[in-house]
Parts: C-alpha cells; structure tokens; sequence
C-alpha cells in the first residue's frame, strides 16, 4: 500500500471485525505468525503491517522520519484507505509505544488495546532501578554508527547475547543485513527519545489488557502493572511464566487465547 509517500507492506487476512496487529524491533508481521490464523478461524479480519523500517515495508533514511507521530499516522492512514472506522488494537514492543500513542490519541479509531511488553510511556519513564537496568540499549542505540558496528561485530555476537540467543535470531540477522536496515530500526529509538523521557503521552480511554512475561529481557513488571494509572476506561493485566520478551512468538496459542477472551469480555 502507498502510504504517505512510502510503500508500506499490509498482510490482510480473514474476514469479520477487524483486528490491527503492530510489531516492534526488531520483527515484522511475521511476528505474529502463529497468532493469525488463531483469530481469523475464530471470525476477526487481521491488518498486519511491516512498519515503517521494517520487513518488506521502505526505510527511509534519516531519523526524523520515524517519529512517533510519523509512525502513528501511518496506521490510521491503512486504516482510512482499508474504509476501517474502528478495530481493535494489538501491539508488541516499539509497536506497543506506538498502539499507546494511537489509543490516546485516537480514541475514536479503537475499540479496545492490548499492550504486549511495553506499558504506557508514563509508567515506563518512571518505572524503578530494574528497568533502568534492562534498558541499557535504549541509551546504546543512541551512538549513530557505532551501535550499528557493535552490533553487527562477530557475526552478531552481542545482539546474540542480548537477546539470549532467541530462536528467531536468524530470521532478525537476515532481515537486519540488508543495506541500511539495522539503522532504520535503531533509529526508532533516537528519533523518540526525548519524548519518552518526557513521558508526554495521552491518558487512554479505551479498554486495556496488558501482558507482560517472566523472561523479558527488556521490560520489568512494574512499568507494565503501573499502567493502570493512565486507563481510564477497564483496565485487566496478565502475566505470563517462563515466557519470553517476545510472546506472539514464544506462545502463540496462549496469547491468542487471552486475546479471544479480552474481545468477548469487553464486548469490543
């Protein structure tokens, strides 16, 4: 899909209510994979898009074109040109910084949000010493070329260590090499730091579900259970054990059923 000016890749599949699925760093809509077909046989239509950066989607150079605010309004633009009104909102990682701008922002575009990971910005920019800890990288992405040589150095050595050699490594690697990528994805992070250190984002006035698990490697609990503060609509968390920063990967069925369970429940 032509979307302001880029080419923007959009999986579309299923039919009934629409149901909008939004990755981070550094995936694609392949992410969700094993996700999909759990909702499409139970009657909801799926928009997937590779972000901007990201899969088969353009990189524009520069990090000024992967602001939040870019990236929101790339969304609501598939949503315009698809004639969708309303859906239902399902994000990861960066993707979930993002669904928690568009919730905010955008209300009337949204039924309901489901934040895997990645809490509001508010709570995530006063969360305590462990997120600090954990998110190390944030501040490392912001060396422009450096991050990019660190990471790419020994075959990918410490971007292996770092996401303690999750099976999806290859599929990253591969994605990742190609000509300019690695710096696309990175600069979502530079392009917003400021505004997440500000933690200058909306309340949300829509139904949340937040999941959050054991083994992330990126985000602690409490950015994620403090959330609350900022829903002023039904607010539901659930944790998952032993499961890793990337849930739609690791376990795709129990996510699928508690997203199943958090649209019937809602009503959404």
């Amino acid at each position: 899909m032509k979307i302001n000016n880029l080419n923007l890749n959009v999986l579309i599949e299923g039919e009934g209510e629409p149901v909008l699925l939004l990755h981070g760093f550094p995936d694609s809509n392949y992410l969700w994979r094993g996700v999909i077909p759990n909702l499409t046989d139970s009657g909801y239509k799926i928009i997937a898009p590779d972000q901007r950066g990201f899969g088969l989607s353009d990189a524009p150079e520069g990090k000024k074109n992967y602001q939040i605010e870019l990236i929101a309004k790339d969304v609501i633009a598939i949503l315009d040109q698809l004639n969708i009104n309303k859906v239902k909102l399902v994000a990861h990682d960066w993707g979930a910084m993002i669904g928690w701008y568009l919730a905010g922002t955008y209300p009337d575009h949204f039924k309901s949000y489901t934040a895997i990971s990645v809490g509001h910005p508010s709570a995530y920019a006063s969360a305590g010493f462990e997120q600090k800890k954990k998110g190390w990288y944030v501040l490392f992405f912001q060396l422009g070329g450096i991050a990019e040589k660190v990471f790419m150095a020994d075959n990918w050595s410490i971007f292996r260590k770092t996401v303690n050699n999750h099976p999806e490594m290859d599929h990253w690697i591969e994605d990742l090499n190609r000509p300019g990528r690695l710096t696309a994805g990175m600069n979502w992070y530079r392009a917003n730091l400021s505004k997440l250190w500000k933690a200058d984002f909306p309340r949300v006035k829509i139904p949340v579900l937040g999941i959050w698990s054991t083994e992330d490697v990126a985000l602690a609990e409490d950015q994620m259970i403090t959330s609350a503060q900022y829903v002023d609509a039904s607010w539901r968390y659930e944790r998952l054990e032993g499961v890793s920063h990337w849930v739609p990967v690791d376990d795709p069925d129990r996510l699928s059923r508690l997203l199943l369970n958090f649209f019937k429940s809602e009503g959404s």
